[in-house]
């Protein structure tokens, strides 16, 4: 009994002191929706923001007049909370109960996956109607295992690092009419090319020393959310596949060719142990896969490409090569908008992005003045918009290349329009 009232006396502090933090933390609000008096579980990459996106909620409902004790925000990564067994979370409501006894608050809570057999707790928060915000990391609470593990109570809502126009809110840049022909321009071309090459990470935003922070989380990603989480035994067969996966971004590969493309190094790895791997860099959320739209199944499974899920990451891999990087920002702004209905097309031609249900076609190219070039790129985009018409399905809305920095209008003879647009340009269009 005295245990269980000092473990209450604790948590009432830590509710109290998780109020005032959560209420006055410093942050940059993101554009992310809920739906009313709803459960979300947060996930995606690590340092992502997932934390911060709960001191937002928690600001919003305080902005929108829910009184702040009617909120309570828990850390498990509270050294206090270390000790702290599944069955003794229902010591929070009951200590809530004491502090305040005014009903049902809103829950947060950050890294609950600490406590094991936490979800229990949290299908029981759902089936009791409570509103319930969680975040996991990535190491012990994947997303595609969510829906099963609480029962489809949860919605889940994915984190990626900032967009451009994020990246830019944080820094503090308005972008008012006609900001490109101003001063502006050049404060957005400088915050650009450090996007470009270093990524959207909000701690990275006003850090200096941003190639050592990447290589520092990382290591983190690999170590933590990869190599512990699934019980890796060869790190460096592991490193040389994400060394490979990031050469070879932007290109269709199999597993087989992975596995051969590893051993040509001297890592000896099997294709069985590859494909664990990628499945691996998915669930750390590091990469994620398109598949080819003309392929039939088999060949949609096995052979993807894949892309990295923040620039920095990838640019970790790759040395001068500003091509790939540019094709891997257009990938994060697609997946963030429609995520798994965007595809690749590969038969005959190649169009780099695809997205059915909006009637859009992106060709990645970061330079078109070689006319063989424009040629090549305008062709395979005419000949998907032909194709679709020959099979029945509505032609393309939007023909899109975005380039490094070219911006104009390509008429076909057809009639036809395709937008050369900008990267900076287009990653603000949303």
């Amino acid at each position: 009994m005295h245990n269980i009232m000092i473990s209450k006396e604790i948590i009432k502090r830590i509710i109290v002191e998780g109020q005032d933090v959560a209420a006055n933390v410093d942050l940059t609000p993101r554009p992310i929706s809920y739906e009313p008096k709803s459960c979300y579980v947060i996930v995606g990459l690590r340092q992502a923001g997932k934390s911060y996106l709960l001191y937002q909620r928690f600001q919003q409902l305080l902005a929108e007049g829910c009184n702040k004790h009617k909120l309570v925000y828990v850390n498990f990564d509270d050294e206090r909370l270390q000790q702290l067994q599944s069955e003794e979370l229902g010591t929070i409501l009951d200590a809530y109960s004491e502090l305040y006894d005014d009903g049902r608050p809103v829950l947060f809570f950050d890294e609950i996956q600490n406590v094991e057999g936490w979800e229990h707790f949290a299908r029981r928060l759902a089936n009791q109607k409570y509103e319930v915000y969680i975040t996991g990391s990535n190491a012990k609470m994947l997303s595609r295992d969510i829906a099963t593990t609480l029962g489809g109570r949860y919605w889940v809502k994915n984190v990626c690092t900032y967009s451009f126009g994020e990246y830019l809110n944080a820094l503090g840049i308005t972008l008012e009419r006609n900001w490109q022909y101003g001063t502006t321009a050049i404060v957005v071309a400088r915050a650009f090319s450090d996007y470009f090459y270093f990524g959207g990470f909000p701690e990275i935003v006003n850090t200096k020393a941003k190639r050592a922070w990447l290589n520092n989380i990382y290591n983190k990603i690999f170590l933590n959310d990869i190599v512990v989480r699934n019980g890796v035994r060869s790190e460096e067969a592991l490193r040389m596949t994400v060394n490979r996966l990031a050469q070879c971004v932007c290109q269709p590969v199999s597993f087989n060719r992975l596995a051969n493309l590893i051993k040509a190094t001297g890592v000896n790895i099997s294709t069985s142990t590859v494909i664990d791997y990628v499945r691996y860099l998915a669930d750390a959320c590091l990469v994620h896969s398109l598949s080819n739209y003309a392929s039939r199944f088999v060949e949609r499974e096995s052979i993807k490409k894949y892309y990295f899920a923040d620039n920095g990451l990838l640019n970790i891999f790759l040395i001068g090569n500003e091509a790939l990087l540019l094709e891997n920002l257009c990938a994060r702004k697609l997946h963030r908008l429609w995520g798994n209905e965007v595809w690749f097309y590969k038969h005959n031609v190649e169009v780099d992005f695809f997205v059915p249900s909006e009637g859009i076609a992106v060709q990645a190219c970061y330079s078109l003045s070689d006319p063989s070039t424009e040629k090549r790129e305008t062709t395979a985009l005419l000949a998907l918009d032909a194709l679709l018409g020959k099979q029945g399905q509505p032609s393309l809305k939007q023909m899109i290349i975005v380039t490094h920095d070219e911006e104009r209008t390509i008429v076909t003879p057809s009639g036809k329009n395709i937008e050369v647009v900008p990267v900076w340009k287009w990653l603000l269009q949303e």
